[in-house]
């Protein structure tokens, strides 16, 4: 399975209004931490990172 789909999967989540959000997901969960990340949208990223990356809205 492929990170993006596994991160929604783990999250409970399906469909493509995700996808961008995993993808993004995926790629900062791959990344050595401490990991943050910024977005207008934190809701999304912030259930699919958990508590492995923070999400901060900017």
């Amino acid at each position: 399975m492929d990170r993006p789909v596994a991160v929604l999967v783990e999250a409970g989540l399906h469909g493509h209004e995700y996808a961008i959000d995993a993808m993004l997901a995926a790629t900062a969960l791959a990344a050595p931490g401490p990991v943050t990340v910024l977005t207008s949208d934190p809701e999304d990223l912030a259930v699919l990172c958990g508590a492995r990356a923070a999400v901060i809205k900017i």
